[in-house]
């Protein structure tokens, strides 16, 4: 009678990494819901957090974002001003472990990746490109983001030196966009916050 090789254990390695990232998951989740309404506080939207860890010391990557209802980037006075009260506020985080930490605060640039309903909303009026889950990637103008996807006016092929011609507008699901990006253009540069580095972001950090 066959017997069937018993499943193979976690080596102790193994287990203190699958630990170690439970453990930063749980923290990083208990930090965002403690740090969210002081971001709100201050008019903006926490986007993500990101803990990284080297030994006893942590690095706290907090990403802001406009509300939906605002256009344009995060100024760099805000980011400053929102690095400060972010600071103050986990210093007075009642269930911290004391361990020291550095506070890098950025703003996300175009170049991110659309994969939220907000993210849609938040670029009406720009560029896009957008690939579909099946099907020819699309290139058009993004007129609007309801409850179940967006509408597009696409952008049709040319011979170079033309004017660029539209065509009829388009609307596709969430659930059938595999991908979607801004398409940076000049007209929209004075949107974005001045300064940014190559990856769009602009960030302050602080030490604690």
């Amino acid at each position: 009678m066959a017997v069937r090789p018993s499943p193979k254990k976690d080596t102790s390695s193994d287990y203190r990494k699958n630990a170690q990232r439970a453990e930063t998951a749980a923290q990083t989740q208990r930090l965002k819901d403690y740090l969210a309404p002081t971001v709100a506080g201050e008019g903006l939207f926490l986007e993500d957090l990101e803990i990284r860890t080297a030994g006893v010391h942590r690095t706290v990557h907090v990403t802001v974002d406009l509300p939906e209802t605002e256009t344009g980037g995060v100024s760099l006075d805000r980011i400053a001003d929102i690095s400060r009260v972010l600071s103050d506020a986990m210093d007075q985080d009642p269930h911290d472990d004391g361990r020291p930490y550095s506070l890098e605060v950025s703003s996300p640039g175009v170049s991110r990746p659309l994969t939220e309903p907000r993210h849609w909303r938040r670029n009406i009026g720009r560029m896009v490109l957008v690939t579909p889950v099946s099907g020819d990637a699309v290139t058009g103008r993004l007129i609007d983001a309801d409850a179940e996807g967006i509408t597009l006016v696409p952008e049709l092929p040319v011979k170079k030196g033309m004017k660029p011609k539209q065509g009829e507008k388009i609307h596709l699901p969430f659930d059938g966009i595999a991908k979607g990006r801004v398409e940076v253009e000049f007209a929209h540069l004075e949107d974005d916050p001045a300064g940014e580095d190559a990856n769009g972001f602009e960030s302050t950090a602080e030490e604690a």
